[in-house]
């Protein structure tokens, strides 16, 4: 029986900023949430909706291919595009539909640039020497460390101009006390370029710019959090973050991670009071799996009941090599309780030591607060020429050069990998980022100690971690013995492939 294809009418807006596959995938997410289109309904074929759009055909290609990374939507080669029959209740009865109507009580697409709401915008164990593994990640750069980017790769002369010209030019807010929330045109810069590329609506005075991860989770702390408060966290998730907040006081609550990330229904029957949850969802620390579509309108439904705060970690999601960047939790967020960080020190180099968070409408001015009673801004100087950086394109161009390059490098040492280890590895590859676990296969004397390997792989120069002491629990039942392995500094064939033997040699002692 032939499937019908419910009749459409999508408008975008040319005005607006923000992309028009954007523009398309929030009216089909729209259009799902208020019912106009149904689980197993066929959505408009590619050719005909760019069509009626006047627009490429690549457009709606990239639309569609991101919908169906998210789960919105399923391909069924010829026989068209279709709603995903496994949409969770959620999101086809959703609140979100609510006044998205017709006077005859029809649903319709709300046209881009519609006026918004005044609301709307954009205790397990410590990690084992959080101080020894941190020691261990800084200074000079090592083979294989996680989360380090190309640093052969940054265009230095082009960065030394644009330090230089500020260095010269000596403003007098260069010269002088920084910002605590930030240097305005970089805030700018931050929030443009986020609503573009992430989907992340906001204004230039919910960007606060810190001088790293740690310290926008202590801005984000000190503004919002109580004393004892319970903070869901990603079991097995990142290290430097879980020893931070267990020295703040705040109770943790590691809730399991598997192949559809963070377990919100887990964490709900382990602490169902909890006010905070931290997670990564375009690409989990360490494991790199991607939220599911389900999940996260699940923590986000979870956190609007009780007005409680999701903290969005987007720490490498501009890296993605099966198709474009996926969009971030924050762009789904209808409630405003999600806290968005991002960092430069995966984009650019850590040695910048910025990042910045997005906080929600509702608490700008308790953080700004924070912010200038701990008058612990970034350099004027950085930060302006960060903001040069990005207005004179170079930011992005270099974003696009990095996928490639990386695309490129990461198959190198997979390829090395397997070739060294055969079956005593297991190499699962993420859709993207710029580090990777592995899994140790059992050897004969039973699971592979993977802290001992990891120390053996020091001792020869290596800088992997050891997969097992991301978990709260190091030997708990359902811990993974392996490594966590970064690629982006791996120059050719021939250095992966010397260095997949030497770490070979460290797990045969």
């Amino acid at each position: 029986m032939p499937v019908s294809t419910p009749a459409l009418t999508i408008e975008i807006d040319r005005q607006q900023q923000l992309p028009i596959y954007l523009q398309i995938c929030e009216r089909f997410r729209t259009a799902i949430a208020a019912g106009h289109l149904r689980p197993g309904d066929r959505v408009p074929a590619l050719r005909g909706l760019a069509t009626q759009l006047n627009t490429a055909r690549g457009t709606v290609e990239l639309a569609y291919t991101i919908l169906v990374d998210e789960g919105y939507l399923q391909m069924r080669g010829a026989a068209g595009t279709f709603v995903s029959a496994s949409l969770p209740l959620s999101v086809t009865h959703s609140s979100r539909g609510q006044g998205l109507q017709d006077t005859d009580g029809r649903p319709k697409f709300v046209e881009a640039g519609s006026p918004k709401t005044a609301d709307a915008s954009c205790s397990g164990q410590p990690a084992p020497r959080p101080l020894a593994i941190a020691v261990a990640m800084s200074g000079e750069p090592r083979p294989l460390q996680p989360g380090l980017p190309a640093l052969d790769a940054f265009p230095l002369k082009v960065w030394n101009r644009l330090v230089s010209h500020r260095a010269r030019g000596a403003e007098r807010a260069v010269l002088a006390y920084p910002n605590p929330a930030g240097y305005l045109p970089l805030r700018e810069h931050i929030a443009t370029y986020l609503g573009l590329s992430r989907g992340v609506a906001c204004l230039p005075e919910q960007v606060f710019v810190t001088s790293g991860y740690r310290a926008a989770l202590e801005l984000v702390l000190r503004g919002l959090a109580r004393p004892n408060d319970h903070v869901w966290y990603e079991d097995p998730g990142y290290l430097l973050a879980r020893s931070f907040l267990a020295e703040t006081g705040i109770q943790l609550v590691p809730v399991p991670v598997d192949s559809e990330g963070i377990d919100v229904e887990r964490g709900i029957q382990l602490d169902p009071e909890a006010r905070f949850a931290l997670v990564t969802p375009s690409h989990q620390s360490p494991l790199g799996h991607t939220l599911s579509l389900a999940r996260r309108l699940a923590l986000l439904d979870w956190a609007e009941k009780a007005s409680r705060w999701i903290i969005e970690d987007d720490y490498d999601s501009e890296f993605r090599y099966l198709g474009r960047p996926l969009p971030a939790l924050k762009s789904l967020d209808r409630y405003d309780r999600v806290i968005y960080c991002g960092t430069f020190s995966k984009v650019m180099f850590p040695g910048l030591r910025l990042a910045y968070v997005v906080v929600p409408e509702r608490a700008v001015e308790r953080v700004g607060r924070v912010a200038c009673s701990m008058n612990a801004g970034s350099p004027t100087l950085l930060q302006a020429a960060v903001a040069d950086f990005i207005e004179q394109g170079h930011f992005a161009r270099h974003l696009k050069r990095m996928r490639t390059l990386y695309a490129e490098r990461r198959m190198l040492i997979v390829h090395a990998l397997e070739q060294a280890f055969g079956e005593r590895l297991i190499v699962d590859l993420p859709p993207g980022g710029i580090q990777f676990a592995v899994q140790f296969t059992e050897g004969p004397d039973g699971p592979v100690d993977d802290v001992a390997v990891a120390a053996r792989a020091r001792e020869a120069g290596l800088a992997v971690l050891p997969l097992s002491i991301w978990y709260a629990n190091v030997h708990g039942r359902r811990t993974l013995r392996g490594l966590v392995i970064g690629f982006a500094n791996i120059a050719d064939a021939r250095e992966a492939g010397r260095l997949a033997l030497t770490l070979r040699k460290c797990l045969d002692g």
